[in-house]
């Protein structure tokens, strides 16, 4: 999937919008003394929250892609998508002195703002959301009419895809596109493991039974 050239890390910190955190915390490093591509998310978001835009930045190009991906599967929707990754990392950048690293992991976290922000799109909007596959490399070896047929079974899937609830798309999201874990995936909905396990089944027996009553 193809990132918006619109979406830019740090274009999304408006200096309004700043964290209020101290601009000193025990035991960091000075600012120019900062391994930023090298450091973990717990520590660039602690120097984000002491307000080092360049520290959210590079957190933020870590991030989008994977945010960018989850929101666009869960609305179908390129600029929903857009809006939805802008967002969840405002908002990250806003509540950055607010994350807590001893409750969850920094992904963990931010995950599940994306999320949150992304069903409460498709609930507002009230409809099914648009095709979320349309994007996708044909068979170079395929001939002309295994690749109709791959285009239609596609179709199929995208359809069957589109009529599932927000919260069956967002964990289908979580466990196959981000490959997160079961307990990782309950942590981002707020729920348990067993009500993700849940969702996964309703949701794969649901695309199983439209795929077969298309005869695919």
């Amino acid at each position: 999937m193809t990132l918006p050239r619109a979406l830019s890390p740090l274009a999304l910190l408006r200096p309004d919008a700043a964290p209020r955190a101290p601009a000193g915390m025990p035991g960091m490093p000075p600012a120019l003394a900062r391994d930023r591509a090298g450091a973990s998310d717990e520590a660039l978001i602690a120097w984000a929250a002491a307000g080092d835009r360049l520290a959210f930045g590079a957190l933020a190009g870590r991030h989008l892609p994977r945010l960018y991906g989850l929101a666009y599967r869960i609305t179908g929707s390129a600029a929903e998508a857009e809006d939805v990754a802008q967002e969840a990392l405002l908002r990250a950048w806003q509540k950055a002195a607010q994350f807590d690293p001893e409750r969850a992991r920094f992904a963990t976290w931010l995950h599940r703002i994306a999320s949150n922000l992304a069903i409460d799109h498709c609930r507002r909007r009230g409809s099914a959301a648009p095709l979320p596959l349309a994007e996708h490399w044909p068979d170079p070896a395929a001939g002309p009419e295994e690749a109709l047929q791959a285009r239609q079974r596609r179709a199929r899937l995208e359809r069957a895809l589109a009529e599932l609830p927000a919260r069956q798309r967002a964990a289908l999201a979580l466990a196959h596109d981000q490959g997160l874990s079961g307990a990782e995936a309950a942590a981002v909905l707020a729920t348990s493991e067993r009500a993700v396990e849940g969702l996964l089944h309703r949701a794969r027996r649901f695309l199983a039974g439209r795929l077969r009553g298309d005869g695919a």
